[in-house]
């Protein structure tokens, strides 16, 4: 069939054939006068579960620089109010400079083999004695508040070839890495199982929560139980006649830890976390 002439004799190409329409069902949600659901973005603490559970690895292992990069990013970004805390809340305000030796709480947000999400509660004056982390990468995000840091790792991996060690083994001597305060909020500090100050002491300046990011956990049974120390000036026990006095020991703030008991003096109480759920799924 050719082409009609139109108007003013313009060629009009053949109509083309119609085809069927079929319109479609309206969705329930449609139906109803509703807008489809849009997927939810997770949650500031549910997006923290998902890189911890793709970081750590278990025993044995230390994340990656460029793991620890992204998971301090994470940290730095939390707010007391992605973990159900606000500066409002009775805890924060409250100023108790009487009591001594306050109890310290604690609630867990999640745990596993691999790695443990943990938010402590310093009252003002509270102490964490100085302990250490074996095996252990640990981030420590202050969420709220200030206090007071005193963190060392040992001056020599090997103290009985250095001669880092007293003659008795009572005494073994450490490096100071940090000694300061700080104050919410501030950047995320990591700690690692031979640096970045594995063993430390936190005091309490004003009622603080601290998130905290353990990888592997404390496990009695794995052999990574918590060790507390007590902290001797270097000038009360010199070291003569070893690798580390000379040139090596210049710049350097040395003191000698002494393995204790745990202070009868410490309190320490779990509460359920009631903060934004975290999901394995």
């Amino acid at each position: 069939m050719g082409a009609e002439v139109g108007v003013a004799g313009v060629a009009v190409p053949p109509a083309a054939k119609r085809r069927r329409v079929v319109a479609a069902k309206p969705t329930a949600a449609a139906a109803g006068g509703k807008r489809p659901r849009r997927e939810r973005r997770p949650t500031a603490v549910q997006r923290l579960f998902q890189a911890c559970r793709a970081v750590f690895q278990g025993p044995g292992t230390v994340p990656a620089p460029a793991e620890v990069d992204l998971l301090r990013a994470i940290l730095d970004r939390m707010r007391p109010e992605d973990v159900g805390l606000s500066s409002d809340m009775a805890f924060f305000r409250a100023r108790d400079v009487a009591q001594r030796n306050p109890a310290i709480t604690h609630t867990t947000i999640y745990k596993s083999e691999n790695f443990s999400m943990v938010i402590l509660f310093l009252p003002q004056n509270a102490v964490i004695p100085l302990h250490n982390h074996p095996g252990m990468t640990v981030f420590s995000k202050l969420l709220l508040g200030s206090m007071h840091i005193k963190s060392y790792d040992w001056a020599d991996p090997d103290p009985s070839e250095s001669g880092a060690s007293s003659p008795d083994d009572r005494l073994r001597l450490a490096e100071l890495v940090v000694d300061d305060d700080f104050t919410a909020p501030c950047d995320t500090s990591v700690l690692y199982p031979t640096a970045g100050g594995n063993m430390h002491r936190f005091r309490a300046i004003a009622p603080c929560a601290i998130l905290d990011i353990l990888g592997p956990p404390y496990s009695i049974e794995e052999d990574r139980d918590c060790t507390y120390y007590t902290d001797v000036p270097y000038s009360e026990h010199p070291v003569t006649g070893t690798k580390l006095i000379g040139s090596e020991q210049e710049g350097r703030r040395l003191a000698w830890l002494k393995e204790v008991e745990m202070p009868r003096d410490l309190k320490m109480c779990s509460v359920r976390y009631g903060g934004p759920q975290v999901s394995e799924r």
